[in-house]
């Protein structure tokens, strides 16, 4: 076997997606997808919804857009999971993520172990829904995007 041989890869399948960047880009979208379906779910099953727009109102927000981030956070997290329109999705997600920064982690500073929790978390989240509309669906995604 000579060191050319050696290194080169099989013939992909037409169509084939599931090189190294589309693997890294499923990974951090399905992530990011299931982060999103435990802060619904911890808004739906935990807190409740009613008790989220509670919650939303004490800190001076209407509380119905507890109920819009709930649906966003469900709907954009099994959104992503599937990879369904990842960019659009991945955009429409950091005004969610710009929000908890700005009310109420704002208030606590950077560092997320702060009490209150800072805004640290949320910032790197929202940085990485922009690279993921950056990098795109990846593989297996249900629609793919047109390049």
């Amino acid at each position: 076997m000579t060191h050319a041989s050696a290194h080169t890869p099989a013939t992909p399948f037409p169509g084939d997606t599931a090189t190294n960047p589309a693997l890294a880009a499923t990974l951090l979208r399905i992530a990011m997808g299931v982060l999103f379906l435990a802060h619904a779910g911890l808004k739906i099953f935990v807190f409740t919804p009613a008790g989220t727009a509670g919650y939303f109102a004490s800190l001076g927000l209407p509380g119905p857009l507890a109920y819009l981030v709930i649906a966003a956070e469900l709907l954009g997290g099994i959104a992503l999971i599937l990879g369904l329109y990842t960019r659009w999705v991945s955009l429409a997600l950091v005004p969610i993520l710009a929000g908890s920064i700005y009310v109420p982690h704002g208030a606590a500073g950077f560092f997320f172990s702060n009490e209150g929790g800072g805004w640290e978390f949320p910032a790197f989240w929202a940085i990485a829904l922009i690279v993921q509309a950056m990098l795109g669906d990846g593989a297996f995604a249900l629609k793919r995007a047109r390049t």
